[in-house]
């Protein structure tokens, strides 16, 4: 196998690279907004410095991986982990897309169950009280605590 099919083949360049123009169109996008107001950090602050950071750990990353070698001897790929991985970001996009419709109560109770009964492989009866603990604890900070509004569904939750 040649050295650049090597390097197409290796997860961490390629997770690295795509990482890295992420962390780029995140800057490119945060440093439209304004980086500080007059109240203190703008909506451009975090999202600039979470952009600065996944681009410089990416980027080691890629250093990282090309410093060890292309291509030297790795473990076999968990093909279980990696389904357990598709499973969990599908779980965030379904969610994401579904909290303007369901809520942020339902969807992110739902979240957290798909997590925990099938992708840690939790009893049934775990996942639904840890679905609904963890949902009441960030609905108690962010609702009652930090006085913040969460998104609510069309069943009004």
């Amino acid at each position: 196998m040649s050295r650049l099919g090597s390097i197409v083949r290796d997860g961490d360049i390629v997770s690295g690279a795509l990482l890295a123009a992420l962390g780029t169109y995140i800057i490119s996008k945060a440093s439209t907004w304004d980086y500080m107001t007059t109240n203190g950090p703008g909506p451009g602050f975090f999202p600039l410095w979470y952009g600065i950071c996944i681009v410089v750990l990416s980027l080691g990353l890629v250093g990282c991986a090309l410093f060890r070698g292309v291509g030297e001897a790795h473990e076999p790929i968990d093909w279980r982990g990696v389904g357990r991985a598709i499973v969990t970001w599908l779980a965030f996009v379904v969610a994401t897309a579904f909290m303007p419709y369901l809520g942020f109560v339902i969807a992110f109770t739902l979240l957290c169950f798909c997590l925990i009964h099938v992708v840690f492989r939790q009893s049934l009866l775990r996942a639904i009280v840890a679905s609904v603990a963890i949902t009441a604890v960030f609905k108690l900070i962010f609702v009652v605590l930090l006085q913040l509004d969460l998104p609510i569904g069309a069943l009004g939750i």
